[in-house]
Formats: structure tokens, C-alpha cells, sequence
């Protein structure tokens, strides 16, 4: 038992520091190709911090394990919008200028309920397919979205995010002036290259164990998928928004949180009905209602004044910690 902990929590840590890279090089490759700030701050980085839910769902969904990765997607787009943004709010307060709220978060609800209802009817073939069809139709539309203008905040956030290099300044001897090195042009695609495969093992590591720590203790797959998983793969949104939030990049944030759950629900579920050998069975009706309900009361929240106080961020921590004994009980 003490082996499968030790080498869960090992497969938790390769997925975040792993997923921290694939995102960073990521966007700076896709930078770098003058793909416009806004794909990368929505699309890209957005893509980058679901690929823990993604993969792990879709290893957990092939092996059979399909409660697992339920669990992790639902569990998942639940944090985000409760522990993560509240989090967020708690650094400091989030204001958003740019028209996020009105389209790519309400984009992201539209996904969040409809992989909600689907989850709960059970997934099939078809219902993937479905889901992978609103997947490309999303995609669409944020890339048209994206060709409307370059100069708003969402954009301005992204390129200032991206360009930012983690090096230290040199200063020269004898001089008060500093220096600054970028690093070699191959790196990015290197840092990309490794991350993605530092993701796939942890997630291998995580779903194997997980799964066999829930069978040791007799626990629902389901509650293992909702905490210690998705907890997992949530951490790198987390790193990622206190980040953006200390930066003062908080359209960065939303964006990001909104078009990780908008990705956990389209292509997570898409992967999941895929994946898995045969029919998924319906998830309880407690946890797609709460996932939808925390959706929408984000994006309201949001919506109401266009910014998140300390305040309100507690509101969400609270929610988030008062409906997981619900959830686990239901």
C-alpha cells in the first residue's frame, strides 16, 4: 500500500512540473510562429493545462477504469472554478476587461452542462462523437473570435506571459548594468517534446496506482477520481493562475480556467466514450448538477461586476469544501 501512495504522489509531481513545461514551451513555440496571442492565451495554454485531465481520463478510460476518469474530468472542472479561482481571488482581486465572459466563458458553461448531461445518460460512440463536433465547433469559433482584434487585454496579457524568459539577469563585473540571455531557439520544441512525454508517464503512474489504491481500500473509483486525481491534475491551472493573478495578468486567468473546463469537457469527454472498451455508465446526478451549478455561478459571479473580490473568492473555497462530503456521500 505504502509503495502505491509513495508512487502516486511521484506520478502527481512528474504531471505538474511535466504539464508546467508542455504549457510554457508551448506557448512560446506557438509565439514564436506568430500564431495570434489570443489561440495561444485561449487555445494553447488552455489545451496545454487540460492535458493531465486528458490523459489520464483517456489511460484510465482504456483500461476500464471509466469511474476514474469521470471522476477526474467532473472533479476537475469543479476546482477550477471554486478552489482555483477562489484562490486566485485571495492573491488579489480579479478584474477582467476583455470580453471573455461573454463568449469564451459562456462557451465554456454551454460545454461544462452539456458533457454534464451526457456524463449522466452514459456515454457511447456517438455521444463522443457528438462532443468531438462541438469540440471543433468551439475551436471555430475562438479562433474567429481571435482574428477580431489583437489589441485587447486577453491578447496583450499573452504576449507579455509568454515573452517573459525565467533566467536571471548577469550583471557584468565592475558595472551596474545587467544583461539578459534567451534561451536557444531548439529549446522550446525540446521542453515541449519532453513535458508531453513527462505527462504521459505521470499519468500512467497516477491512473495504475490510484486505481489500485481504491481497490485495496475498498473506495468508489469515482471518490478516488473526484479528490487525489483530480486534485493532480488540477494543480497545474492552480500554478498557472497564481502566476498570471501575481502578474496582474487576470484575463490571462479567466481565459485560461474557462478554456481548461471548456477542453475537460468536449475533448475529456470525447476521449472517455472513445477510450473506454465498452458503454460508460451514467454518473450520479449530484455531481453533474454540481459541476453545472458551479459553472454557471462562476461565470454569474464574473459577470455581475466583471471582478472577483477577496470576499467572493472565499464564497467559492467555501462552496468547494462544503459539496465534496456531499458529493462523496451521494
Amino acid at each position: 500500500m505504502m509503495l502505491r501512495i509513495i508512487l502516486a504522489v511521484a506520478g502527481l509531481l512528474l504531471l505538474t512540473v511535466a504539464a508546467d513545461h508542455l504549457v510554457l514551451g508551448a506557448s512560446r513555440l506557438a509565439h514564436r510562429l506568430r500564431i495570434r496571442p489570443v489561440v495561444v492565451g485561449v487555445v494553447v495554454i488552455g489545451l496545454g493545462t487540460s492535458a493531465p485531465e486528458l490523459l489520464v481520463s483517456g489511460v484510465a478510460a482504456a483500461r476500464g477504469d471509466t469511474s476514474i476518469a469521470l471522476g477526474n474530468i467532473a472533479g476537475s472542472n469543479i476546482l477550477n472554478l471554486t478552489m482555483v479561482l477562489g484562490v486566485a481571488a485571495l492573491v488579489a482581486n480579479v478584474t477582467v476587461k476583455s470580453t471573455v465572459i461573454y463568449r469564451e466563458a459562456r462557451l465554456a458553461v454551454g460545454a461544462v452542462l452539456l458533457f454534464g448531461l451526457l456524463a449522466w445518460t452514459g456515454l457511447t460512440v456517438m455521444t463522443g462523437a457528438v462532443l468531438l463536433v462541438a469540440a471543433a465547433g468551439a475551436l471555430w469559433l475562438l479562433v474567429r473570435w481571435a482574428g477580431e482584434g489583437e489589441a485587447t487585454p486577453l491578447g496583450r496579457d499573452v504576449v507579455e506571459h509568454v515573452e517573459r524568459e525565467n533566467i536571471a539577469a548577469v550583471a557584468p563585473a565592475g558595472r551596474g548594468e545587467t544583461t539578459q540571455r534567451r534561451p536557444l531557439a531548439w529549446w522550446e520544441p525540446v521542453r515541449t517534446v519532453l513535458g508531453l512525454i513527462g505527462v504521459l508517464a505521470g499519468a500512467q503512474l497516477l491512473v495504475v496506482n490510484a486505481a489500485a489504491i481504491a481497490t485495496d481500500l475498498g473506495v468508489p473509483q469515482l471518490i478516488i477520481g473526484i479528490t487525489l486525481v483530480a486534485v493532480g491534475t488540477s494543480l497545474p491551472e492552480l500554478v498557472t493562475t497564481i502566476q498570471a493573478q501575481r502578474q496582474g495578468e487576470s484575463d490571462l486567468l479567466v481565459g485560461n480556467l474557462f478554456g481548461s473546463n471548456l477542453f475537460n469537457s468536449l475533448v475529456g469527454g470525447a476521449v472517455i466514450a472513445l477510450a473506454a472498451p465498452s458503454r460508460v455508465p451514467g454518473t450520479n446526478i449530484a455531481l453533474a448538477l454540481v459541476m453545472g451549478l458551479t459553472a454557471v455561478a462562476a461565470w454569474m459571479l464574473l459577470r455581475r461586476s466583471y471582478s472577483l473580490t477577496r470576499r467572493e473568492g472565499s464564497v467559492l473555497l467555501a462552496a468547494y469544501v462544503l459539496t465534496m462530503p456531499l458529493l462523496l456521500s451521494a
